[in-house]
């Protein structure tokens, strides 16, 4: 909806009839997936390493006339990195650009990073350019599923993503978003939520939650068996650690982890892999570090296995993480894998 109320204030004051945004390539696909539903011309910008945040150069040799929106990651979904929003609103108030920025799975962690005694970096409307927020109250916030917030800094660029049609038949119909009617039960399960756990709540699991992921990564850094084939990618400040493999297949270690209960989620561009730290993992955290050390030990033997037979380091893989994404990753056409995507939601609407 930050797209959309972006877009309809360049063209309603500014004239802009072909807008353009510019966003990380890290960002959330729900971006992609606003510019595809608004007919929005999309410009992604390198994350590269060694922070794997947003080049900001590179994102303002982008801006022009038709520039309807920026966004920045406060933090990013694959890689658990914050974009350096303060430098993205400097130069959003430049460029005089709205700028978004998705704390959507920052939400109630966020927010509470300084308090808890951790390192933050400034993400809100205490930045100038910063002009909308969203933030999943059912993420982090422990509200049911369907919840999510999204905030302006002012009420006039709220009223771009309303619909109000005048002369309908029907009456006057004014809808604030997309959804349209939305239930009450999901609203009260998310103020039940809110009132439940209360500040002092969130505080805790920030405390919980983060240690854990801080925990986990310097774990890997300094565990001999870990450090010498996984790297962390950045510095991760919130509830996300996500790390590449130096020598090994990361998706043969993704599906060693599966096999042993862990169920990671596995990136590409680069090949990569993540957990998201929440209350039961974060409570688990010494044994899942424990389990990555076996995976990676048990993959290490198998990969000296391989290069004793013959057979060549990284050989071929046969897990379920593995075989999707090393088909995907050598498709130089994507159409097969948007295919294959589309067949499989096609399946679940099958009676």
């Amino acid at each position: 909806m930050a797209v959309l109320s972006a877009r309809q204030k360049a063209y309603h004051e500014r004239g802009v009839t072909e807008p353009e945004m510019i966003i990380p390539e890290t960002a959330h696909t729900a971006f992609r997936k606003a510019a595809d539903y608004f007919k929005i011309k999309l410009h992604l910008v390198a994350c590269p390493a060694p922070n794997y945040q947003v080049d900001l150069s590179s994102m303002a040799r982008l801006i022009n006339p038709n520039t309807v929106i920026l966004v920045g990651s406060a933090p990013n979904f694959p890689h658990g990195i914050m974009d350096d929003i303060a430098g993205l609103s400097r130069l959003a108030l430049r460029r005089r650009i709205p700028l978004h920025v998705d704390c959507c799975l920052g939400s109630f962690l966020v927010p509470f990073l300084e308090r808890a005694g951790f390192e933050t970096q400034p993400f809100d409307f205490r930045l100038k350019g910063v002009t909308s927020i969203s933030c999943d109250t059912h993420k982090y916030g422990f509200a049911p599923k369907g919840n999510s917030t999204v905030l302006y800094r002012t009420a006039e660029l709220r009223k771009y993503q309303y619909f109000v049609s005048p002369d309908w038949s029907g009456g006057v119909y004014a809808s604030p978003g997309v959804a349209g009617s939305r239930p009450g039960a999901l609203i009260a399960g998310c103020w039940a939520s809110l009132m439940s756990v209360g500040e002092s709540g969130y505080l805790e699991s920030c405390v919980e939650i983060v240690g854990a992921a801080k925990k986990m990564a310097d774990r890997i850094a300094s565990s001999p068996v870990l450090a010498a084939e996984l790297e962390v990618m950045g510095r991760p400040l919130v509830s996300v650690v996500a790390f590449r493999a130096r020598n090994l297949n990361i998706y043969d270690i993704a599906d060693a982890m599966s096999e042993r209960g862990w169920h990671l989620n596995a990136l590409q561009n680069p090949p990569a892999m993540h957990i998201a730290f929440t209350k039961p993992t974060a409570a688990a955290w010494e044994r899942l570090v424990a389990d990555l050390e076996a995976a990676v030990e048990s993959e290490r033997e198998k990969e000296r296995a391989r290069i004793a037979e013959g057979k060549g380091a990284k050989g071929a893989a046969v897990g379920d993480a593995a075989a999707l994404y090393g088909v995907a990753g050598s498709l130089p056409n994507k159409s097969v894998v948007v295919d294959l995507a589309n067949g499989f939601l096609d399946l679940l609407y099958k009676a």
